[in-house]
């Protein structure tokens, strides 16, 4: 004789939203493929494709994440959810899975000029197949926000001077020159890069 089990609703899936926070060590892989395809339809990286591999990217991120050079240094992550449901092991719980699909690092600025209140966007990138799904600001927000949560009063963000979108980005929040510019390279001079420096007040009252 078959027992008839009850039948058990389990309610509502929870919506995950799209969102930004730290970045976990399981997901250096993600970072170093996301990396991988911008240095694919960057004309001044590719060449250095063939010298690293993914499995080498994501080792360095792994590290950043696990192991950051500078205590106050962040990776941050956008997220959107991916995939069916799951069980998270909780009576009547499911959960759905996301992926990452854009990041960024925050720290002290590293510029000779700069001071202890100098906070630093150090790299930004969301992937151009995740793109106008708000993933963008979501980002840059939550970077500004970090830093200021970590006393930072002011950030700044190098930029290169050919990446008119990035910077319009910026400049569109309130970021803007502060005369700083440098410019970067392979010891071989095949690969020279000219950055320029922006910079926004994030103190409490610059807000």
């Amino acid at each position: 004789m078959t027992r008839e089990l009850p039948l058990v609703n389990p309610g509502p899936t929870p919506q995950v939203a799209p969102g930004v926070r730290l970045a976990m060590p399981v997901e250096a892989w993600q970072l170093a493929e996301i990396q991988r395809r911008e240095w694919t339809d960057d004309p001044l990286m590719t060449r250095f494709l063939d010298e690293t591999t993914l499995e080498q990217m994501a080792e360095i991120w792994h590290t950043s994440i696990t192991r950051p050079p500078l205590a106050s240094m962040r990776v941050l992550v956008a997220t959107e959810p991916e995939g069916a449901p799951r069980a998270t092991g909780r009576e009547n719980e499911t959960q759905l899975a996301s992926r990452v699909v854009g990041f960024a690092v925050v720290g002290p600025a590293q510029d000779e000029d700069a001071t202890g209140h100098d906070g630093e966007l150090s790299y930004f990138r969301v992937d151009p197949m995740a793109r106008g799904r708000g993933h963008t600001s979501r980002l840059l927000n939550a970077a500004v926000d970090t830093l200021r949560a970590d006393h930072f009063t002011r950030a700044t963000c190098w930029v290169r001077s050919t990446d008119d979108d990035f910077r319009a980005l910026l400049v569109g929040t309130g970021w803007a020159p502060d005369g700083g510019h440098q410019e970067l390279g392979t010891e071989d001079g095949v690969v020279r890069v000219k950055q320029v420096r922006l910079h926004t007040d994030i103190s409490s009252d610059g807000q």
